[in-house]
């Protein structure tokens, strides 16, 4: 089986090949850390966070680059409305998206370059530009010149006369064409600047990318990924820069997510209509906002749906109640049972074992067929259910505790590369809270024995309100997280 992708630049699923080997190179464009991140700042980067894990997953040894643009007007406006440096709004949120992320269990990127560490390249590269005949200086502020790269538009699918027939750019007299973009911004008043051979100034805003994937990752990398709304003009600039200055294609795969739609619109910090993760996450998990994001495939739109959050908050609760069930049965060791002989294999753990092929093998197909989490994630709850199922009657032989074995490694494992079951140090901690309570439940039972029949009912009433349940089972007493 091999990995088809949705490149926007062909517009069709190709089969990927990476450039190098079994290597391969991802850039994201990364936030603007102005603000708390919300629900549709979060998908690109969930997103890209599972085809980072399945990558790895099919033996590929991955790099992945995301920026923090920590120098633009929105921070600056902020910085003043705050009585603070932009420094320290950018250091603020950057703090506050690493938080968000790692409640969505979002693993980190292997670098973060920022803006303003890298001012020196992006002039070198402006410089390059100029040189070539690509951009042209007016008064300290630097033009790109769209009329100049032939392949202008071929990312967003317009010419160049319908991107002017249907422009609506600020009037700029200094621009030689309306399409043109700025390379580098004349330094204003009280701003924040930097020597440049054209007088002080800070970078625009689509020249960062640019350098920062051009520098760590090289010339035709393997993805570059962001949200639609980023194929034109950023992803479109990124193009017109980079191929200009290095005569070489740029990327070879462009994967672009869908919106979070709110109340009809993109959800989006200037039209108001945004729930942060901060908000969301104060009622439900973060492991339940990122299984909501996945249940969409990556270039659907989303439609932002309270109801469906909620439901997707139960749906990461049977996850985890699956995982304890299982646990509770197995303990926490990963060791399978030996296998016993297939004639004695009695034929509910056949077919539990069975089930649990089946679904690696529909994972891995759905996967391969551009990263279709949706339907990953339903082959996931159907393992789940089967388990679940299973786990009704009495598991006590050998044959069915390594099929219920067997059944873990695979829930496991799709479970992993989606992010929705922890981390092996989370699932250790887990583990732990795991075994507290099954002291309490043993201390309880002991209570019922001696006839304790008050502070049996006391403990119970407790952990409910802690939101543990407990059930009657044919394997004794099972706990369950509401």
């Amino acid at each position: 089986m091999v990995l088809r992708v949705y490149n926007t630049m062909t517009r069709g699923k190709e089969e990927f090949r990476p450039r190098e080997g079994k290597k391969v190179g991802i850039y994201v464009c990364g936030v603007t850390p102005y603000n708390y991140c919300h629900v549709g700042n979060a998908r690109p980067y969930v997103v890209w966070d599972v085809f980072r894990r399945y990558l790895e997953y099919k033996g590929y040894e991955v790099f992945h680059v995301q920026n923090f643009t920590d120098v633009d007007d929105k921070i600056l406006a902020r910085a003043a409305q705050e009585g603070k440096t932009p420094g320290e709004i950018a250091e603020k949120y950057i703090a506050e998206y690493y938080a968000d992320m790692d409640a969505l269990g979002v693993k980190r990127a292997h670098f973060y370059p920022r803006v303003t560490e890298h001012i020196p390249d992006i002039i070198a590269m402006v410089q390059g530009l100029v040189e070539k005949g690509y951009a042209y200086e007016v008064d300290g502020d630097v033009y790109y010149d769209v009329g100049r790269f032939a392949g202008y538009g071929k990312l967003s699918g317009r010419s160049l006369e319908e991107m002017r027939a249907g422009a609506r750019v600020e009037v700029d007299e200094k621009k030689a064409n309306p399409m043109d973009f700025a390379l580098w911004k004349r330094a204003k008043p009280g701003e924040i600047s930097w020597d440049s051979p054209w007088g002080k100034g800070r970078p625009g805003w689509h020249i960062e990318c640019s350098v920062m994937s051009h520098k760590y990752l090289g010339e035709g990398f393997d993805f570059h990924g962001g949200g639609v709304d980023l194929i034109f003009p950023h992803h479109e600039n990124e193009i017109a820069q980079t191929e200009a200055y290095t005569g070489q294609p740029f990327v070879r795969y462009w994967l672009h997510n869908g919106f979070v739609n709110f109340s009809g619109e993109k959800m989006a910090k200037s039209v108001g209509n945004v729930i942060t993760i901060r908000e969301a996450r104060q009622e439900y998990s973060g492991m339940a906002v990122r299984l909501y994001l996945l249940s969409t495939h990556y270039r659907s739109p989303i439609d932002f749906d309270l109801e469906k959050l909620a439901a997707a908050q139960k749906g990461w609760e049977r996850l985890q109640n699956a995982r304890e069930g299982m646990e509770q049965v197995l303990g926490r060791g990963d060791d399978l049972p030996p296998q016993p002989p297939e004639g004695e294999l009695k034929e509910r753990a056949r077919n539990l074992r069975d089930r649990a092929g089946e679904a690696v093998t529909k994972f891995v197909e759905a996967m391969d067929d551009d990263f279709n989490t949706a339907l990953a994630i339903g082959i996931l709850f159907d393992l789940t259910r089967e388990i679940n199922s299973f786990l009704r009657q009495p598991v006590a032989t050998p044959g069915e505790k390594a099929a219920l074995a067997r059944a873990r490694e695979v829930f496991q494992t799709i479970g992993g590369v989606l992010g929705l079951l922890p981390a092996p140090e989370k699932a250790a901690a887990e583990g732990l809270v795991n075994e507290l309570l099954q002291l309490i439940i043993d201390v309880r039972q002991e209570a019922r024995s001696r006839k304790d029949f008050a502070l049996a009912d006391s403990i119970r009433e407790r952990l409910g309100q802690l939101g543990i349940i407990l059930e009657d089972t044919p394997q004794g007493i099972r706990y369950r997280r509401k």
